[in-house]
C-alpha cells in the first residue's frame, strides 16, 4: 500500500494548511490534500479524529485514502491540536460547539470539493459525526464510524455510575479537574496506554515523536466536565435518531476496547438501516493505526465499502 514508504512524520508537500473560521471566529487548523492537477477526484473524504488527536497523527490513512484517489480534508476540532485557542486541557463544558463547527465545516467543505462525499470519523469524532448525520442530514453518500464513542467503557462499573460520577465532580466545582492523573507527557511505547490504543509500537511512536515537537497537542486525562459533556451528548443518539440516520454506514469496532464501549457499537449498528458492522478481535481502539497486516485489512474493507456506497 501506499504507507509502505510514506513517511509519517513529514507533512505530504501538496497537503495546504489553513485556518477555517468557525461561527463564532474561533480559528479550526484544516489541511486540504487534493487530487494532483489534471487528475479527476475520485470524490472527497472529510477525516474527524477523536479526543487528543490531531491532523498528524492520522497522516498514513490519509495518505492511503489519498494514493487511492480521493481528495482529503482533515481538522483539528476546538480545543486540541493546534486549534486550543486558551482552552487548557481539552477542557468543554459541552459539546455543543464542536457539534456546530462540525457541521459548519461540513457543509462548507461539501460546497466546494468534488462528490461523492464521505466522512470519516474516529473515536470522539465518529460519536460528533454520527450526531450530525442524525440531526442535521448532511447529503453525503456513505460515512465511515472507526471506534465511535457511542459509549464509554467504564468496566466492570455501569456506565451510569460513570454519568453519575462526572456529574457529581461537576456540581461540587471540579468540572475542570482532570478525572485521573495522567502525565502530559504521554507514556512511551510499551506502556499500558500503548496497550488501550494500538499493538503497533512504530505507529505508537510517531504520535510521540509530534508530540516532542508540539508539546501543546498532550491533552493529558479529560476533565470532569468533558466527561459529563461526552455522556450527556450521547445519551441523544436515542433509538429515534438512529433509525432516522438513511445512507450507508460502514462501523468498525474493536471487541477489546478499552476506552468506547464494543456493545454500543453493536447497539447502533443494529439501529442504523444501512449499517455495516465489523468487529475485530485483536484490535485495540486506534483500529486504523494498528500492525499489519491488520491495519491493511481495515483498509481493503473501508475501501471495498466506499466502492459500493459510492458508485
Amino acid at each position: 500500500m501506499q504507507s509502505t514508504t510514506f513517511d509519517r512524520r513529514a507533512h505530504p508537500p501538496s497537503a495546504t494548511f489553513n485556518t477555517w473560521r468557525a461561527g463564532d471566529g474561533f480559528p479550526i487548523r484544516r489541511m486540504d490534500w487534493p487530487q494532483p492537477a489534471g487528475r479527476a477526484a475520485r470524490g472527497s473524504i472529510l477525516f474527524c479524529g477523536g479526543r487528543g488527536d490531531f491532523i498528524e497523527k492520522y497522516l498514513e490513512p490519509l495518505a492511503d485514502w489519498h494514493a487511492a484517489g480521493w481528495d482529503i480534508t482533515s481538522f483539528d476540532w476546538r480545543s486540541q491540536g493546534e486549534s486550543r485557542g486558551d482552552i487548557k486541557g481539552g477542557h468543554l463544558d459541552s459539546f455543543d460547539p464542536l457539534l456546530a463547527d462540525g457541521a459548519a465545516l461540513l457543509s462548507d467543505w461539501m460546497e466546494r470539493t468534488p462528490g461523492p462525499h464521505v466522512g470519516v470519523g474516529h473515536s470522539m469524532g465518529g460519536h460528533l459525526l454520527l450526531r450530525t448525520l442524525a440531526d442535521e442530514r448532511p447529503p453525503l453518500a456513505a460515512a465511515v464510524l472507526v471506534a465511535p464513542m457511542i459509549g464509554i467503557n467504564s468496566l466492570p462499573l455501569p456506565s451510569s455510575f460513570g454519568q453519575a460520577l462526572a456529574q457529581t465532580f461537576c456540581m461540587i466545582g471540579l468540572s475542570r479537574t482532570p478525572a485521573w492523573r495522567q502525565s502530559l507527557k504521554p507514556e512511551p511505547a510499551g506502556s499500558t496506554r500503548q496497550s488501550f490504543l494500538t499493538s503497533c509500537s512504530e505507529r505508537y511512536s510517531d504520535e510521540l515523536w509530534w508530540i516532542e515537537r508540539q508539546p501543546g497537542y498532550a491533552l493529558g486525562a479529560p476533565s470532569w466536565g468533558w466527561l459529563s459533556a461526552a455522556y450527556a451528548s450521547m445519551a441523544k443518539l436515542t433509538e429515534e435518531k438512529l433509525r432516522s440516520v438513511e445512507m450507508p454506514v460502514l462501523l468498525l469496532g474493536a471487541e477489546r476496547d478499552r476506552l468506547v464501549s464494543a456493545s454500543a457499537i453493536r447497539w447502533a449498528a443494529g439501529l442504523l438501516p444501512r449499517a455495516e458492522l465489523v468487529m475485530y478481535p485483536d484490535a485495540a481502539h486506534e483500529i486504523l493505526r494498528e500492525a499489519e497486516p491488520l491495519r491493511s485489512e481495515v483498509m481493503a474493507r473501508i475501501d471495498g465499502f466506499l466502492a459500493r456506497a459510492s458508485a
